[in-house]
């Protein structure tokens, strides 16, 4: 394991999170958050016998295709807020229309019908994170799982996208990057980055009066905002590079939450 400190209590269930991750060679470089997201679900659900999963805000991209649905021997519900969405997703899996902060959502989704709960650039979306973790704490299973995998403030990009006005910050990104339209493959949805810190001062609290234990937080820096702005980009990537160094959370740019019921 490189770079940073992950915040880990003392308990046999976040010694297991941490050796999934030091397995996976875990890196505080954002690319690998990406490129192991997958990978760490599916370990922690193999590692924990995990079948029954929920994945929040799968929409048209759920994380696993519906032939290695099979392979794994996972049962995968995909719940999203807009039924547009899911009508994109393939067949093969329960579908569920349902705002996860909803008061009807537990009864909706299923009290404790879950196993295993994620959600991938999700979080920031959620106008009230407190709720949509106690929502998720009803529907897991005693002993289930959440992953939450989001971004984090105060990097650049976000404080950005959270002070600018919706319509002027999805211009400006659809500009830079036209998969994010609204007819492309990856659109923009508003977001309010609430409770979306690596921190564990200021997110950990939220997390046990939800009633979650055995709480993991991992940091990762840098994005691909500036890649295309040259100067600009070398000067972040400078920047970027410190924060790793002294892992300054208040700077991260994703986090993986890790948390047990």
């Amino acid at each position: 394991m490189s770079d940073a400190a992950i915040d880990q209590p003392i308990g046999a269930s976040a010694r297991q999170i941490g050796a999934i991750l030091a397995d996976l060679d875990y890196s505080a470089d954002f690319i690998w958050a990406f490129d192991n997201y997958k990978a760490t679900i599916v370990r922690l659900a193999q590692d924990r016998k995990l079948s029954r999963h929920l994945e929040i805000g799968g929409g048209r991209d759920p994380l696993f295709l519906p032939d290695e649905l099979a392979r794994f021997g996972f049962d995968v519900t995909l719940n999203d807020i807009s039924a547009h969405e899911l009508a994109l997703a393939p067949d093969g899996y329960r579908k569920i229309v349902c705002d996860i902060i909803s008061d009807a959502a537990p009864t909706v989704l299923g009290r404790e019908c879950y196993d295993l709960a994620y959600c991938r650039m999700v979080m920031e979306h959620v106008p009230d994170v407190a709720k949509m973790w106690r929502n998720i704490h009803a529907v897991l299973a005693p002993g289930g799982v959440m992953l939450s995998f989001f971004p984090t403030l105060y990097a650049p990009p976000y404080v950005l996208n959270r002070m600018i006005p919706e319509k002027w910050s999805r211009f400006i990104l659809e500009t830079i990057f036209p998969d994010r339209k609204e007819d492309g493959d990856n659109p923009k949805f508003p977001a309010f980055y609430d409770h979306c810190f690596s921190d564990e001062r200021q997110i950990k609290p939220m997390l046990e009066s939800a009633g979650f234990s055995g709480i993991v937080i991992v940091p990762f820096w840098g994005y691909s905002y500036f890649w295309k702005f040259p100067g600009l980009k070398q000067i972040d990537a400078a920047f970027t590079r410190l924060a790793r160094k002294h892992n300054w959370r208040f700077v991260s740019s994703f986090a993986y939450v890790i948390a047990t019921k």
